[in-house]
């Protein structure tokens, strides 16, 4: 029966990684320690070293972006309420 592939979340890559970047201990005693292969501490370490500003940048761009789709949403609101606004105006122009 053929093993199942491990996955990782991107807390413990990161946590890997940022030890491997450290440099206190090998990527041995990484690997061993953690229990996983000694070129993934080393993929995850230089992942983290060659998009390290990515991984700020994105949140940034995220933030931005659900600002601006809440800001659509409030818009979107505001021109609902202002239809039935006026409505209402309509309808009781009519009835008075």
């Amino acid at each position: 029966m053929p093993r199942k592939r491990q996955n990782f979340s991107a807390e413990f890559k990161f946590q890997v990684a940022l030890e491997a970047a450290k440099g206190q201990k090998t990527v041995n005693e990484l690997a061993s320690e953690f229990g996983i292969h000694p070129n993934r501490v080393s993929e995850w370490k230089q992942a983290l070293l060659q998009d390290g500003a990515q991984v700020f940048a994105s949140s940034a761009m995220q933030r931005g972006q659900i600002s601006g789709a809440k800001e659509a949403e409030l818009y979107e609101q505001i021109g609902r309420l202002k239809m039935e606004l006026e409505w209402l105006k309509k309808k009781v122009a009519r009835n008075a």
